[in-house]
């Protein structure tokens, strides 16, 4: 075993002095199949680092445990269920190492570049928008829209344990959740955003109400508190960084997970996001109790993802844009299911329909998505109208199945600039300088100006074309994908019977049947709801087009765990020192959000799974 815990800390980012190793290929286990930060994360990280070498200076860092053991736990994964995780166990005063393959920048991993949305129960800012909510009718939408079924009733199910979480999030989520974020200093923009309105019926699929909370703040301010915990941890010698420690295996004694091995890899200097060197310099064996895995998912991994693509959702888009940094590969599922662990409901993904390539790319075929509003009209690429539930915000999964049954994969949305201007949002942190900064003025302007980002976009993106009649729009379309699939006398036939739904408050048009539902809640007439008009109305122009490319992003599916984030075994048993959360664990018990998600589920499914397996570890681990 390599000395890892001897008698100091080495500098955060740096490696130890370590055995040399061949060179890495970057590969590993897989699930099996049938840059710059805001400035004030950079503060945050200059102050922590500050504090901790002025601790570690003045003392040696202390030798964890007893001599066999390097630490109390280990966690795997410095994303946003690694930091809770992590920050609970050393709230219990255990010692914890905390490994990741990337370099410092990315601490926090992709939950920074989130754009920070939280699903929240009969909130503070629901009652202020006037939305009436409750535990049972959030229960009921998630029941609607998960669609579990795979053994709910059988202790071996793959969705036995994922229901019980489910039914454990939305307790969360309806009862503590909020009071224990804004005690960590969390807040929300007070508009809440109404996301996943789903396939129309009350017992079906979507949110009955809005229920999308945006951190004032973003992702960034999502992670910070617990970055501050764990720095503060750091600098205590409670907690010790293991930055560049890329895991390829867990150590198992006796049946029981007892640490983790792997290679060490070159310092890098590589900005939030962007690709680091896989070159091995060394190796290293580190030994604790419980091992707690938070490596996220599958969503740069094309690869995995296609080889578990189902068949429910067609054929694999050939193209696809990518959602999360290269970093996100996947390697622990394959690594952790070695060792014993379980891995269910693996065909369950969660990928956007709205993609964009970034024209200012962070990483390997960077995408972006339009989170957008209900007005839109959305085409294939062939140009035909997509028709219910796929609208705009509405059914995420469903429309890509209708899109990869056109036989192509991207598809259309057709819109206007006034829906463009009030309608059209971006995910990601990096693309809302002004909720991202805090900054009020910047935020408030967006009610006479179109945000900044989606103007830089609409004029520099690849998959905008803009025109001020329907014959260019539509030249412009089958030029940007040299075809001449979309003819202007079917777009025109089809636009023009929309638009003459708009002359009546009523209509048979179940898309300006949501518009105007929209325009009912108070929250979307304000921010996110253009009023009705017709598409071809110049004064509402000019005409837009947006190619929408699919966009790959969450793995719904992943290790089993029981409502302690043990990780359990083909047999259903825990794995004794195993444990895991967040993306690698489906947001808890292998599946949480079933088939489909509520949005707003993701970074709550880490707080909560990470907060859940760092108490289970910390019980676990007291003397």
């Amino acid at each position: 075993m390599a000395p890892m815990a001897d008698t100091a800390h080495p500098p955060l980012d740096t490696a130890p002095t370590a055995r040399a190793t061949g060179p890495a290929d970057g590969t590993g286990g897989a699930l099996p199949g049938p840059a710059t930060g805001v400035t004030r994360r950079h503060a945050l990280t200059v102050a922590g680092g500050v504090l901790a070498g002025a601790a570690l200076a003045a003392q040696a860092f202390p030798a964890f445990g007893a001599e066999s053991q390097d630490a109390d736990a280990i966690v795997v994964g410095h994303g946003l269920a690694g930091l809770v995780a992590t920050a609970e166990l050393a709230a219990a005063g255990r010692k914890v190492l905390l490994l990741d393959q990337e370099p410092e920048a990315s601490l926090g991993g992709q939950a920074f570049w989130s754009f920070g949305g939280l699903f929240l129960v009969d909130s503070d800012e629901q009652r202020l928008m006037g939305v009436k909510d409750s535990r049972d009718l959030a229960w009921q939408d998630w029941l609607g829209t998960a669609g579990f079924d795979r053994g709910v009733d059988d202790p071996k199910g793959q969705d036995h344990w994922a229901y019980k979480w489910a039914e454990s999030y939305v307790d969360f989520a309806s009862g503590e959740k909020r009071s224990w974020l804004a005690g960590l200093g969390v807040q929300w923009f007070p508009i809440v955003g109404w996301a996943e309105r789903g396939g129309g019926l009350a017992h079906g699929h979507g949110n009955s109400v809005p229920r999308f909370h945006v951190t004032w703040g973003t992702g960034p301010a999502v992670v910070e508190p617990f970055e501050k915990k764990v720095r503060a941890a750091v600098a205590a010698g409670k907690v010790g960084f293991r930055f560049r420690h890329r895991v390829d295996g867990l150590v198992t004694t006796g049946g029981a997970v007892t640490g983790v091995r792997g290679a060490v890899l070159e310092p890098s200097g590589a900005a939030r996001g962007t690709p680091s060197s896989r070159t091995v310099v060394g190796d290293f064996e580190l030994r604790a109790p419980v091992v707690v895995v938070t490596s996220g998912g599958i969503g740069a991994n094309q690869d995995l993802i296609r080889q578990n693509w189902p068949a429910r959702l067609g054929t694999p888009p050939k193209f696809m844009v990518t959602g999360v940094p290269a970093h996100v590969d996947g390697r622990m599922l394959g690594i952790t299911e070695q060792a014993g662990a379980r891995i269910v409901n693996p065909d369950r993904m969660w990928h956007y329909t709205e993609g964009l390539r970034n024209y200012a790319p962070i990483w390997p075929n960077h995408g972006i998505r339009i989170l957008p509003g209900p007005s839109s009209m959305w085409f294939d690429a062939t140009g035909r109208r997509f028709d219910t539930p796929d609208i705009p915000g509405y059914d995420t999964l469903h429309t890509l199945g209708s899109i990869t049954a056109s036989g192509y994969d991207y598809s259309w949305f057709v819109t206007t600039q006034k829906i463009l201007a009030k309608e059209f949002a971006l995910s990601g942190s990096e693309q809302n300088p002004d909720l991202t900064d805090k900054n009020v003025w910047q935020l408030l302007s967006r009610i006479w100006q179109t945000p900044e980002p989606i103007e830089r976009f609409k004029n520099k993106g690849a998959d905008f074309v803009v025109a001020t009649s329907l014959a260019d729009l539509v030249t412009g379309m089958n030029k940007l994908t040299g075809n001449d699939l979309v003819r202007l006398a079917d777009l025109k036939r089809q636009i023009e019977a929309r638009d003459r739904e708009i002359d009546n408050p009523y209509t048979k048009d179940v898309q300006v049947m949501g518009i105007r539902n929209a325009l009912a809640y108070i929250g979307d007439s304000l921010s996110r709801t253009a009023s009705a008009h017709k598409i071809l109305d110049a004064s509402a122009g000019p005409l837009i087009a947006v190619r929408l490319n699919v966009l790959t992003r969450k793995t719904l599916g992943g290790l089993q765990t029981d409502l302690s984030g043990r990780v359990l075994g083909p047999t259903g048993s825990p794995i004794a020192g195993l444990y895991a959360a967040g993306e690698v664990a489906g947001f808890g018990g292998g599946g949480v959000h079933g088939y489909r998600s509520l949005e707003g589920t993701f970074l709550g499914g880490c707080l909560f799974s990470g907060r859940q397996a760092g108490r289970a570890a910390a019980a676990a681990t007291a003397t």
